[in-house]
C-alpha cells in the first residue's frame, strides 16, 4: 500500500475503534478494575493515537527525506523505507494503549508487526484483532500473539527472519537478554517513553539514498 493509503487504513481502524468503544471499555473494567471513566478515557487515547499515526504516513518523506548535493551529472535522494518484520511487546498495562501505541508506528511506516499481548490482560488486544482483521488491513500484516513472556521473548530474540523489537513491555533483564539474542541477525531493538513521537515511526525505518544520472 502506498503511504496515503496507509494513513486512510489507521484513520479507519480508529472509526472501527470508536463503534466498539463500550466493549472495550466493559472489558479494561473487568480486567484491570479500572472505572468506567478511566478505561472510557484509555479507549479514547487509543483512538486518537491511531488518528494521531495516520496523519504521518504520507509526511515522513517529506520530513525526513531529502534532495542532497553530489558533486557530478547525479540526482541524488534519500527517503526513509520499513525495514521489515517487527515484533513489538505491548506493555502490561495499561492494556489496550499499551499495545496500539507500540503496533500503530511499526504499521505507519509500512512494516509487518507482531504483537506479543499483554501477558496479564490479553483480551483487549484480541478484541483489538478482530477490528483489525474488520478493517481494510492487509492480511497478515499484524500477527498477535498471547502467552508468556518468559516463555516468548527467547524465540523472538532468536528467530532469524524478526528485523527490530519494541521492548516496552519488558523488563530491564528480559531486555538485555533479547539483546544477545537479537545481537546474531542484528535487530533493532528499543524501548520509548509512553507518548506519541514519530521516533517510533522512524526508528523501524531505513533511509534509502538513490542516484540517478542527470538527461537519461
Amino acid at each position: 500500500a502506498t503511504a496515503f493509503n496507509r494513513g486512510q487504513i489507521l484513520y479507519r481502524i480508529a472509526e472501527i475503534m470508536q463503534g466498539r468503544s463500550e466493549q472495550f471499555v466493559s472489558e479494561i473494567c473487568a480486567l484491570e478494575g479500572l472505572s468506567s471513566k478511566a478505561a472510557a478515557a484509555q479507549v479514547e487515547e487509543a483512538i486518537d493515537t491511531w488518528v494521531w499515526y495516520s496523519g504521518w504516513c504520507d509526511k515522513l518523506s517529506s520530513v525526513t527525506g531529502s534532495l542532497n548535493q553530489v558533486s557530478g551529472p547525479f540526482y541524488n535522494f534519500t527517503t526513509p523505507e520499513s525495514l521489515g518484520v517487527i515484533a513489538v511487546f505491548a506493555e502490561n498495562k495499561p492494556s489496550l494503549l499499551g499495545a496500539v501505541r507500540t503496533l500503530a508506528p511499526i504499521i505507519a511506516g509500512g512494516n509487518t508487526a507482531i504483537l506479543i499481548a499483554s501477558e496479564n490482560y490479553p483480551l483487549p488486544a484480541i478484541t483489538l484483532g478482530e477490528v483489525l482483521s474488520t478493517s481494510d488491513l492487509p492480511a497478515g500484516v499484524v500477527n498477535i500473539l498471547t502467552g508468556k513472556i518468559s516463555e516468548l521473548s527467547p524465540w523472538v530474540g532468536s528467530h532469524m527472519e524478526i528485523d527490530g523489537i519494541d521492548a516496552a513491555g519488558l523488563s530491564k533483564k528480559q531486555e538485555e537478554e533479547l539483546k544477545l539474542l537479537g545481537a546474531e541477525n542484528l535487530k533493532r531493538i528499543h524501548r520509548f517513553t509512553p507518548n506519541n513521537h514519530p521516533e517510533r515511526i522512524l526508528s523501524f525505518m531505513e533511509q534509502k539514498t538513490v542516484w540517478h544520472p542527470i538527461g537519461i
